[in-house]
């Protein structure tokens, strides 16, 4: 099946107005004392599980299909990993779209398109001779 990404249209809710939000939510029901930095880490790797377990022990092909007839229960577990995640990251002290945007500039570099385009090497083993194999 051929992959392609989705639309990012759509809602006009910024990260920050997000995370407000979320952090509205929990602080109206007195959450914050159980949100420590391991326990939101915990819950999002948990959360992260019950994502994957709609695609476990699935072929590539059967994934794209589970995808679309299991849209709307994927939805909701992607975002209660986003959910977490950006009031993780405000918890810290860190602007998402700044660290994200930061990541993508260090991927940019060490994953230069002309070198990886089609492979699945990761960026220390570019330079090694190692054989690429398909994404």
């Amino acid at each position: 099946m051929e992959q392609h990404s989705g639309p990012c249209g759509g809602n006009t809710d910024s990260i920050l107005e997000l995370t407000r939000r979320i952090q509205d939510f929990v602080s109206r029901r007195d959450w914050h004392q159980f949100h420590s930095p391991k326990d939101m880490a915990v819950a999002i790797t948990a959360e992260a599980g019950e994502l994957l377990q709609h695609f476990v022990w699935k072929t590539p092909e059967q994934s794209h299909v589970i995808a679309e007839s299991r849209r709307e229960a994927i939805a909701d577990e992607i975002a209660d990993v986003a959910i977490l995640l950006l009031e993780l990251s405000d918890n810290l002290g860190l602007q998402l779209g700044d660290v994200v945007s930061r990541k993508l500039e260090r991927n940019e570099i060490r994953y230069p398109a002309d070198k990886v385009r089609g492979t699945n090497l990761k960026y220390n083993e570019l330079d090694d001779g190692a054989t690429p194999t398909g994404r």
